[in-house]
């Protein structure tokens, strides 16, 4: 069988999907994917993938540009023939759906989460719930990755409850992602943040509970992995001049760098399911979390980590201050009941498998 990928990226279709693809090209299937050229793009070809280069604008909302996008759908999937088309993120979902829905293509959709178009009430969410509807109208299944958006968009009639499946967002590799031993008691906690660097992953409370334990003399620091996706530099430069913060920039590799945190932060204000504390549970290492779909379901309360209100520095700032008073082997005990927690639901092998099951059920 022939089959298409669309996505928006290549970091995201290699770091999260490689495995899926790895398990359809070991079952025969030819594999496509359409997506813009990235540095992920040269292994997903190693492993036996198609490239076809197409642009997507990722996060801008441009009439024109978005068409151009559907007319290139149209024109791939055409000339390509495709037997089945598996499409991520929002431009994917919605054109590749449109196109896939004119030609008949089965095609199945997957959600990685809302963003911030259903955030509130307006205009910007009425059009993309009628986006939405077009795209999704005859998916054969629509993954979905934590059960608040399930419900959302069967609610508002975007999908039908018969065509949706949850799974426990893409899963994580616990091979990969092994558990750790728990770093020595330096007298100094090292919190870790991984994600883009943008105020929609909670980096302002973060950052704001950060500067609020420094002046009240707490011995901690925060390291940052991740792209700059809005203007942090000038004001990160400062704190790490007061020592209390390190940027690395982006890492191919966040292994080395869980392995030295006592402790995973991410208090993002939304989220499909966020895979940076899905990895981090499964080195071992407790997680402090916003208390929001997609966040929330990867950490047992006051067990692997503690949650705490999005956009909400004081809640974070309290939870991370309750981190700062636990011994260090109740520290530890919280990251193995975290490990133990990635094992029981979100074994990616699992999710592989649900997966390839719904797709050709």
């Amino acid at each position: 069988m022939k089959l298409l990928f669309l996505a928006n990226y290549d970091l995201g279709l290699y770091q999260f999907r490689k495995e899926l693809i790895a398990a359809l090209l070991a079952q025969g299937h030819e594999v496509l994917i359409s997506l813009p050229y990235g540095a992920r793009v040269k292994p997903l070809v190693e492993m036996g993938c198609h490239f076809f280069d197409t642009p997507v604008d990722r996060r801008g909302i441009n009439p024109l540009t978005d068409f151009r996008l559907l007319l290139q759908y149209r024109s791939l999937i055409r000339r390509e023939k495709p037997d089945f088309v598996i499409t991520y993120t929002i431009k994917p979902n919605i054109y590749g759906g449109m196109v896939c829905r004119l030609l008949r293509v089965p095609y199945a959709v997957n959600i990685t989460g809302l963003g911030t178009a259903f955030q509130k009430r307006g205009v910007l969410r009425t059009l993309v719930t009628v986006l939405y509807r077009m795209g999704l109208k005859r998916a054969k299944v629509v993954f979905f990755e934590n059960e608040d958006n399930l419900r959302l968009l069967v609610r508002e009639r975007i999908v039908s409850a018969g065509q949706t499946c949850l799974l426990p967002g893409a899963g994580v590799n616990l091979d990969d992602f092994r558990l750790l031993s728990y770093p020595e008691d330096s007298g100094v906690t090292r919190f870790l943040f991984m994600g883009r660097v943008m105020q929609e992953k909670g980096v302002d409370e973060l950052f704001a509970a950060m500067e609020r334990l420094h002046s009240e003399g707490f011995p901690c620091t925060l390291d940052v992995l991740g792209h700059y996706e809005e203007d942090y530099a000038d004001a990160m430069a400062r704190w790490e001049a007061a020592g209390w913060l390190r940027y690395h920039g982006y890492q191919t590799d966040v292994r080395p760098y869980i392995a030295n945190c006592h402790c995973f932060v991410l208090p993002s204000w939304h989220e499909g399911m966020a895979n940076t504390n899905l990895e981090a549970a499964a080195s071992g290492r407790p997680v402090i979390t916003s208390d929001i779909p997609g966040c929330r379901e990867a950490v047992e309360d006051g067990v692997s980590g503690f949650l705490c209100k999005p956009q909400n520095a004081e809640s974070l700032y309290q939870a991370m201050k309750r981190f700062l008073t636990l011994s260090q082997p109740q520290r530890q005990a919280m990251g193995q009941a975290g490990r133990k927690r990635m094992e029981a639901i979100f074994d990616k092998k699992t999710v592989v498998r649900d997966t390839i099951k719904e797709l050709f059920s």
